[in-house]
């Protein structure tokens, strides 16, 4: 009997006693009945706490500007599950995702997996069938137990290391940054997009035998008059355009991806040609993403204290001449307090909610933590589309409306905004 996708997805969430069971084992087992050798293209993986899916898309972006076959994976999705596997810069279509899983099925036998397992394998069993000449694969939760760490990275990226997931990866810098490191290979790159690595992280890769890349040691990258310049060694490219995606906090992340790509560039030779337009395509949604009009929106996943804080300098960086007013939900297992912080100086009227998810925080505990924390106005919701319903309603011209908190938060307000706006 033929299922559809959405089919496929009701019974996968429910295949798993648990949402989360890190490890490599089981998934290990089912990957080696399906794929028993090693695969034909580069690898690239791209771990870290913040970050991750904007340098996925921006070396997407320059590979395939060079004219490589390039399959990307993140995680998670905002509105379509598809979102998560692209094969040469478009979503798989619902039939190949399909086909995936059947594969993965047939392979399966008695193994357990999670939701998140089975949608990976079925992702890189389609990868080995599109046959690309690079993918690049986001870490979903840690690094060493993680599935996508199935595959041996030539080239690792570790975007940052900050306080998340912590039942899940401790409570400790170095112990998170040992989990993330578990995706470097001896003998191979790992860029860090950081100029002062935790010990944890260099300790692992002295351990683990990886050449370990620091910016500001390893490569650099310097503004322009116009644009910027980067460097690592003896190569250099300047007058380079500012990324299409937004904040200064690109800057960073365009810096690493070049010396992931430079680290690759005798397999994947490319030029400054391909490095001007990926920097100038790169697209992923919800990161600072701006939809302008009478009342600008802009939505962002910031969802940890080290994402807000990005979030609001860039909010500061792009001046308001009304009231900000912010549609807010989290999750419970993330850090409220430190996420509201950052961004009590920039927002004005705070129209909370719960996202929907068995896992969110009460709309009344987030009134409580931002009372305590002296925002200046705060209105509860029933949910998530009420609060954004609000603050449209209350907006006037000139005033700006953000959305963050969590993928369901901006997920469920982008359902709710008409094509137009989008």
């Amino acid at each position: 009997m033929n299922h559809s996708l959405a089919e496929w997805l009701a019974w996968l969430e429910g295949l798993h006693p648990s949402a989360i069971e890190l490890g490599l084992e089981r998934v290990g087992a089912v990957w080696r009945r399906l794929h028993p050798g090693p695969v034909s293209f580069k690898v690239i993986t791209v771990g870290g706490t913040n970050g991750k899916g904007s340098s996925v898309a921006m070396l997407e972006a320059i590979y395939r500007a060079a004219g490589f076959r390039a399959c990307a994976y993140v995680s998670p999705h905002i509105q379509r599950f598809n979102e998560r596997i692209r094969l040469d810069g478009q979503e798989a279509p619902d039939d190949l995702i399909v086909e995936a899983l059947e594969a993965v099925e047939r392979q399966r036998g008695d193994v357990s997996l999670t939701y998140f397992e089975f949608t990976t394998l079925a992702a890189l069993h389609l990868f080995s069938q599109h046959r690309p000449d690079v993918a690049i694969l986001e870490v979903g939760l840690g690094g060493r137990l993680d599935a996508v760490n199935l595959l041996d990275a030539d080239v690792v990226l570790i975007t940052s290391i900050a306080f998340d997931h912590m039942d899940w990866l401790g409570h400790d810098l170095n112990q998170i940054a040992r989990e993330k490191a578990g995706i470097m290979r001896a003998g191979r790159p790992c860029v860090f997009n950081g100029e002062q690595p935790v010990p944890g992280l260099v300790e692992a890769a002295r351990e683990r035998g990886a050449n370990l890349l620091i910016r500001g040691r390893d490569y650099q990258w310097q503004a322009e008059d116009e644009g910027w310049s980067w460097r690592m060694g003896e190569r250099c490219l300047s007058g380079l355009p500012l990324p299409r995606l937004r904040g200064r906090h690109q800057l960073h992340n365009a810096a690493a991806v070049l010396a992931v790509v430079e680290s690759l560039r005798m397999a994947l030779p490319l030029g400054r040609d391909a490095v001007r337009e990926g920097l100038l395509t790169a697209y992923q949604p919800c990161r600072f993403q701006v939809i302008p009009g009478d009342v600008t929106h802009v939505l962002d996943v910031a969802h940890n204290p080290e994402a807000a804080a990005v979030f609001a300098a860039t909010l500061a960086d792009m001046p308001c001449e009304g009231r900000t007013l912010a549609v807010f939900g989290i999750l419970g297992d993330k850090d409220a307090v430190g996420v509201v912080a950052p961004l009590l100086g920039v927002v004005d009227h705070w129209c909370v909610a719960a996202p929907d998810t068995a896992r969110a925080l009460a709309a009344d505990a987030l009134v409580e933590v931002l009372d305590s924390a002296g925002a200046r106005a705060v209105s509860s919701h029933r949910n998530i589309g009420q609060a954004y319903g609000y603050a449209a309603e209350i907006a006037q011209d000139s005033d700006r409306i953000v959305i963050f908190g969590s993928f369901y938060t901006v997920a469920a307000v982008l359902g709710l905004m008409k094509p137009r706006q989008l």
